[in-house]
Order: structure tokens, then sequence, then C-alpha cells
């Protein structure tokens, strides 16, 4: 009786153990570690089966496993028996499922996941999100570049899921969403309590070419380079330092962008309220050269004025160079003030002005007629240009080269180097002009030799040459012509050879040329001139005298 009992309760024992449900290969199991032996756990997942799991599986990256003998567990059962008679079981893989269920969701709802970096990969670095490994890409590390990520191995942080993609098993994640986010928050309660206007210590953050970012505890403003100072910065390294702590003023707020504009030079005394005083027009000061550009050179008054002199205000005499060829930056120079734009903030100066003008020196000591010396700087189809005293020039007209050659043929007597004498004709100063007459050194010779002579004048000159069509003469060493027509009224006598050079002739000057520089002699009109003036003194037409008569009896008169 009691063996058929026995029989009963093994039936209904086996027929139970058919009844329950053996777990699913490829799902995810509980158990029980039961042992601990050779880095692995003996893992009893019931139904009579048992497996081993490698102890590091149970230790996240980074860090030592904690498992110990009765711990429950969650095990992937990848195959219910193996070779040895054992269930294949990982409790990575299970936690890879458990994360990917937990991961899908937070995607899902856009929560924040905690996980921490534990490798570096081509572009960026691997995490464990808690069993499930993603990708975080060097650009989504932290708002700004990141040159030593060692501190943020293994540390424990939340991350964002960009995408993921379970089939594939890919997952990328940012922590720099995470931090903007925060940052975002941060900023908006920072702003929250700051005005324009206001005051505030911050901390230089990093140094641009066109500014500062200075932190204002948790978001950060720029700080312009021309808001620096009141003078001028050529570079924020200059006044600024990364990791100073400065005052500074909040100029602007916008509210959308949350951008904060900053300012320096705000909390400082503005030195443009008192240049007017300061600086009177046509006042004389000392300065010194802190940029030079194309068109003329800034100069620095005091620390925050500065005043232009144009290139055309540089200098009297340099007009077509750059203003880098008259002064040097830094260079220590007096200027003139000559106008100021307060509302514009300009000032302007002039360089030239604090030295006297060249040619207002040179009229003082060359009145005209004065006789100078120089060098011919430059040869133009008009004339020539020679050096003067001041650095200056003055110019010799074609004209005004010499007396007796044409301007075009003179001018090929010269070349560049030349040290040459001239006689100042005219200075004008407003249009800085100076000509000069290299044929009047020496004076006039045609003046000084026909001076008291006029037209219809005797004269007496040598002869110097016998020619065909007349002789050439001298008179006061200036040369001039008779033609064979003036040399007697009685045609007969129109003969050239009837003279011999050095016989002195008295005639009558009939033309006075300053432009030829020639007198027009003739013997014949002297001729005519005194028979006219006999028979006027000695008779008359009427008389009956002939003209043998008058000219004798003229004769006779002069020679008592």
């Amino acid at each position: 009786m009691a063996q058929n009992a026995s029989m009963e309760e093994f039936e209904a024992l086996l027929n139970e153990s058919f009844e329950m449900d053996t777990p699913e290969e490829g799902s995810v199991v509980k158990g029980k570690v039961i042992a601990i032996e050779a880095g692995q756990a003996i893992i009893d997942v019931g139904y009579k089966m048992e497996g081993r799991v490698d102890l590091k599986e149970f230790a996240n990256p980074g860090e030592t496993p904690e498992i110990a003998v009765g711990d429950e567990v969650e095990v992937f059962l990848r195959a219910a028996e193996n070779s040895r008679g054992e269930a294949v079981v990982s409790r990575e893989m299970a936690r890879r499922e458990e994360a990917w269920d937990r991961l899908e969701k937070a995607y899902a709802d856009d929560a924040r996941v905690d996980g921490a970096i534990f490798g570096r990969v081509k572009g960026g670095f691997t995490v464990d999100l808690g069993g499930a490994v993603a990708f975080l890409p060097g650009s989504q590390v932290d708002v700004r570049p990141v040159r030593d990520a060692g501190p943020l191995m293994g540390l424990k942080q939340p991350f964002q899921i960009l995408k993921m993609d379970r089939r594939r098993g890919n997952i990328v994640v940012s922590r720099r969403a995470i931090l903007e986010e925060s940052r975002a928050e941060q900023r908006a309660e920072v702003i929250s309590n700051l005005e324009e206007g206001q005051s505030v210590d911050g901390v230089v953050k990093n140094i641009t070419e066109y500014g500062a970012f200075v932190d204002l505890g948790g978001v950060d403003g720029l700080l312009h380079v021309t808001d620096m100072a009141w003078r001028r910065v050529n570079h924020p390294s200059e006044i600024l330092n990364i990791g100073e702590t400065v005052k500074v003023q909040v100029i602007k707020i916008n509210k959308d962008t949350h951008r904060i504009s900053l300012g320096m030079k705000q909390l400082q005394e503005d030195p443009w309220d008192l240049v007017a005083a300061k600086y009177p027009l046509e006042s004389v000061h000392q300065g010194r050269v802190t940029n030079i550009t194309d068109y003329g050179a800034f100069v620095e008054l005091e620390p925050g004025v500065e005043g232009l002199v144009h290139v055309s205000e540089m200098s009297w005499t340099k007009k077509n160079v750059h203003p880098g060829k008259i002064v040097s930056t830094s260079q220590e120079v007096e200027v003139m003030v000559l106008e100021i734009d307060g509302a514009k903030r300009r000032v302007s100066l002039g360089l030239k002005q604090t030295m006297r003008n060249p040619w207002e020196v040179f009229a003082e000591t060359h009145p005209e007629g004065t006789v100078v010396e120089g060098e011919v700087k430059n040869i133009t189809e008009f004339g020539l240009f020679v050096g003067l005293p001041g650095d200056i020039d003055g110019m010799v007209h074609l004209s005004d080269l010499s007396w007796d050659e044409r301007g075009e043929d003179a001018i090929q007597n010269y070349r560049k180097g030349d040290i040459v004498q001239a006689v100042v004709s005219e200075v004008d100063t407003e249009k800085e002009r100076i000509s000069l007459s290299i044929k009047n050194v020496g004076g006039d010779k045609f003046a000084e030799a026909v001076g008291g002579t006029k037209r219809g004048s005797i004269i007496t000159v040598t002869v110097t040459s016998i020619e065909d069509g007349g002789i050439e003469v001298e008179y006061e060493g200036m040369k001039s012509f008779i033609r064979r027509s003036d040399l007697s009224r009685d045609r007969s006598e129109q003969r050239p050879e009837r003279f011999s050079v050095g016989d002195h002739v008295d005639v009558r000057v009939t033309n006075v040329d300053s432009k030829t520089r020639r007198l027009g002699l003739s013997i014949k009109a002297r001729e005519i001139a005194e028979e006219k003036e006999a028979v006027e003194q000695y008779g008359s037409s009427d008389s009956g005298a002939s003209l043998g008569d008058i000219l004798g009896a003229a004769l006779k008169s002069g020679d008592n």
C-alpha cells in the first residue's frame, strides 16, 4: 500500500515538472550565486541547471566586481546545456538586454541616461551605459574642444541619447547637450540678476584678437577690445591675462540670444570730456605715433585721445610719399591741433604746421634778384628744377635759360646733378612756386648795352665781318647785321666790299627788339636823316638852292 503511494507521488512530481515552463534559450533568467571559484561565479538558474560567468562581467568599466555567494542576479541564457552538461549563461548579455530596454524607453522619453567613458576610438570615445556600449563623438564631449579627456575617463555622468538602432547595435550619445542645457539654465538665472549699467566682477576665461570672454559666474560676456580702454589697444593681451579677475560694466544684454556685452573703459573717466579745454585750436603738443596708414598717422596725445595727422599735413615738401617714410611707430612728435570734432571724437592734427613754411623762409632770405646756387634735380620738357635751401625746388623755364639760344636748344646743355647758378625771379608762397632765371645771372647784357639807345639814335659801330648780303657790326659787345640795301642811300655805294673789318661807322638805330635782342641799324637811314636835317636848317625846296649848295654850306658851318 505504501509502495503504491510513493509511486503516485513520484508520478505527480514528474507530471508537475513537465507542466512547468522550461526557460527559453535567448532570454534573460534569474539565478542565484551558489559558489565563486577560479575567477568565475557558479549560478543556479533553476530547473536543475547551473552555469558559469566570469567575475569581470559583474563589474562596471574601471571598477572591481561586487558579487558574493547568495546574491540573486539576472543572466542571459544562451544555451540550456553545453558539452559538459552546464547551462551557457552571460551576465554581460543580460545587462545589455536590460540596458537596451531601459535606453529605448529613455530615448523615447528624451530623458538623460547615466554612463561612464571608458575608451578612446577614432573620432571620439566609448561610453558604458550600464551594459550597452555607446559612441561619444569628439565634438559632443564639451561645449569647447577638449584637449585632455583623462579627467573624464571612468567618471559616472549623465548623457543625452542622440540616436540609436537596436538592430545594428548602434547608440550615439552627447555630453555636450547636457552641459549646454545646464549652462542655458544657469545663464538664464545669472542673466535675470544682471542689469545694463551694472558693475560686476568676472574672470578672464579666454582671449582672442577682437576681445576677451569674461566668466560672470556661469555665464560668459564679451569684452570687446574697443571697450577695454579709452586709448588704442592693439591686442587684448596688452592689458589682460587669462584667469585674471576684472571689474566690468554690463553694457548690453540680449534677452533672446543671452549675449552679454561688457566694458571696462566705461568705469573710467572719459578723457574726451576735457579735450576741448586741454587742446585749443592751433596749440602745439607732444604726442606718440601709435599707428600708420596709407592716408596718415595716428598720434596719441594722452591715453584715450588720439588725433589723425593726414598725409597732406605731414610735410611741406614731401607730397607723394607714404607716411611711414616720414614718421615711425612709437616716435615722439610735435603736432598742432587743427580741428576738434567732439561729436565724432576726432582730432585733426598737423605736423608741418609746427615748422615754418619753407617758401616763406626762402622769400625772406632770398628776395627777387638774389643769385642762388643749386643742383639740377629734374629736367622736363618745359624747363629745369633746381634744388634750393629748405628742401624745396625752383623752376627755370625754357625761356629763362639763355639770351642767345632757343630754350629747346639751351636745355640740351644741362644734365641731372649739374650745379647751376640762377637769379630769383619770383616767389609765390601760396602756390609754393619759385621762378628762377639762369640767363639773368650777371645781368642783361643787351639791356645794359642799349640802355640809353632809342630808335632814331646815331651810334658808332665797328665792322666785324664782310658778307655778300651786308656787313656784321658790333656795338657794346652786341652783334647786329646791316643789310646791303641799308649800306647807302646811293645804290652804287651799296657795296659791302667798300668796308673793311675794324672800320668805325656811324649808323642810325631803326629798331630795338628786346625779344630777339637785336638792333636794327642802317647807314642809309642815317644819310637820309642828315640830308633832311640840312634841308630844314639851310634851305628849302623852293629857295632855288641846289642840294650841293646846301650840303656845302652845312659842311662849311660845321668847320667853323
